[in-house]
């Protein structure tokens, strides 16, 4: 009886041994900075920011220009005004100055506003195409290398997953190369 109690504990213990090195963990790396970059929504996004950041620059430097103008006749002709007049031309200025500083502050807002609303499903989309292959292929953890939390970690260790993220999003070339192509086959 003594010897099949050890026999079944003696078993159990390689039973369970097998499991643990069965069941090691997996580590995988990322760089979701890159990820984001390599994302086709990521040109289109970044396309529609410029635009804004643009449009809000011409309408900015046309009113500074404005105002320049405004502020060097004041500058040039404030000796011959009426008291009067000079108070009218100074908070003429000062309401230009006004208008251009709140449209800066607004196209900064709406700049924030327009990253954060074209940005967020990217990442979104980015995040859950790591999680998934993280689940698929049975990784624990996979640590995103742009953000560097550590101090050291040995990469020999760790698979890159980026190659089977950009399978499992679509991606077969990155946008630089493909807007390279059609810029060459205007």
């Amino acid at each position: 009886m003594k010897k099949l109690v050890k026999a079944v504990i003696a078993g159990v213990m390689i039973f369970c041994t097998a499991s643990a090195f069965a069941q090691q963990p997996k580590f995988g790396y990322i760089n979701m900075e890159e990820v984001v970059s390599i994302m086709p929504e990521s040109a289109e996004a970044q396309a529609q920011l410029q635009k804004m950041i643009d449009d809000y620059s011409t309408m900015l430097e046309s009113m500074q220009v404005e105002f320049n103008n405004k502020y060097q006749d004041y500058q040039k002709n404030a000796a011959t005004y009426s008291d009067s007049i000079r108070q009218v031309k100074e908070r003429e200025l000062q309401d230009m100055d006004a208008r251009i500083r709140q449209i800066n502050a607004t196209g900064e807002q709406e700049l924030a506003e327009l990253r954060y609303n074209l940005l967020t499903p990217i990442l979104e989309k980015a995040e859950n195409a790591v999680k998934k292959v993280g689940r698929d292929n049975g990784f624990t953890i996979i640590f995103d290398e742009s953000t560097r939390p550590m101090v050291y970690y040995d990469e020999s260790t760790l698979t890159n997953v980026l190659p089977m993220v950009k399978k499992e999003l679509g991606i077969t070339d990155t946008p630089a190369t493909s807007a390279a192509a059609a810029n060459t086959t205007k």
